[in-house]
């Protein structure tokens, strides 16, 4: 098919623009797990030319990882770049907490490695800064696992310039992975893209679809479960979330008039922006349909004007998605 590629440095693989996002797979906050359906799913992107799955531990506890190594086995591993973190802890109850102490980064990737049945992790990334480790001590370790050859590349998430500074000094920052949509805009534009651009790095954006409002399906009726992320989201509450839905019919229409959907879209608009990968989260087979019809077409000047229009007519104050931040860990 035709698609969209760039290159991570320190992985030699191209890697296609879209990428596999598993959170929802691993069951944590998504309303559980679904095995079965998680293995086709991957099966499925795989299928549709996308070569690049981002996952990390804390999806479902260990669980996302071990998925993604039960649906690469029988020689599918050397054909996928997988891009893994580390860096948050949990306690028994399932509480979360962020915990980048060096012991703690070579333990979970040695985790990481068992769980996905691999001998090397194509990228490791620190899922969030620990205000409690200095970000120096993380990279050096990361730096060592990189020289033992068990990490090939390395990356941050949700990190800020002045800690990516701090990490860049001690090893190679190759990704940086922040939240980024057609609502979600604001810290990105102003800090991540432009430092990408400085240093050659490649931004892997998470929650394109800002946790599926841009795939277009959603109404003022659409409810979601006490374990659901959305039900915390203050983008999915009244009297907000109609002026989302609102602004999502708009974009629909402006998508209808080039002949695409507004989830394609919405992923084309990301692509756009810069040395972008867009992460496609999905936990049915059904979810991967449409990966096609994000890829081969760019949006001109004047659209992006036309959708700024949209936005600002709809949401003209940007919602940040603090709300998904863990807590630090207790000294």
């Amino acid at each position: 098919m035709a698609t969209d590629t760039i290159t991570i440095p320190g992985i030699e693989q191209p890697v296609t623009r879209i990428a596999l996002g598993t959170w929802a797979i691993g069951g944590w906050m998504w309303g559980g797990p679904d095995d079965e359906n998680a293995v086709r799913t991957i099966h499925r992107a795989l299928d549709e030319g996308v070569n690049l799955i981002d996952t990390a531990p804390v999806y479902g506890f260990g669980h996302s990882e071990e998925v993604v190594g039960r649906a690469l086995e029988g020689g599918r591993r050397e054909k996928v770049v997988i891009a893994t973190k580390l860096g948050l802890n949990w306690t028994q109850d399932h509480k979360v907490f962020r915990d980048s102490r060096p012991e703690r980064v070579r333990d979970e990737v040695e985790q990481s490695l068992r769980r996905l049945k691999t001998d090397y992790l194509d990228l490791e990334q620190v899922h969030w800064p620990d205000g409690l480790t200095p970000v120096e001590d993380t990279a050096a370790e990361l730096e060592k696992l990189h020289q033992e050859g068990k990490i090939r590349a390395v990356g941050v998430s949700n990190f800020s310039v002045a800690d990516m500074e701090k990490f860049r000094a001690k090893v190679p920052l190759s990704t940086i992975q922040p939240p980024y949509n057609l609502f979600e805009r604001g810290p990105t534009e102003r800090d991540v893209l432009p430092y990408a651009h400085k240093h050659h790095a490649v931004v892997l954006a998470y929650g394109p679809l800002c946790r599926g409002l841009l795939a277009g399906k959603m109404t003022a009726d659409s409810t979601f479960p006490k374990d659901d992320l959305r039900s915390m989201d203050p983008k999915f509450q009244p009297p907000r979330f109609r002026n989302y839905l609102a602004a999502v019919e708009d974009l629909k229409a402006f998508a209808e008039k080039r002949g695409k959907t507004v989830l394609s879209l919405a992923i084309r608009w990301v692509l756009d922006q810069g040395p972008t990968v867009a992460l496609w989260g999905a936990r049915k087979p059904a979810q991967i349909e449409g990966i096609r019809d994000a890829l081969g077409w760019t949006l001109s000047k004047d659209e992006l004007a036309e959708i700024d229009a949209i936005l600002k007519r709809h949401v003209p104050d940007e919602i940040e998605p603090d709300f998904m931040a863990p807590p630090q860990r207790s000294a």
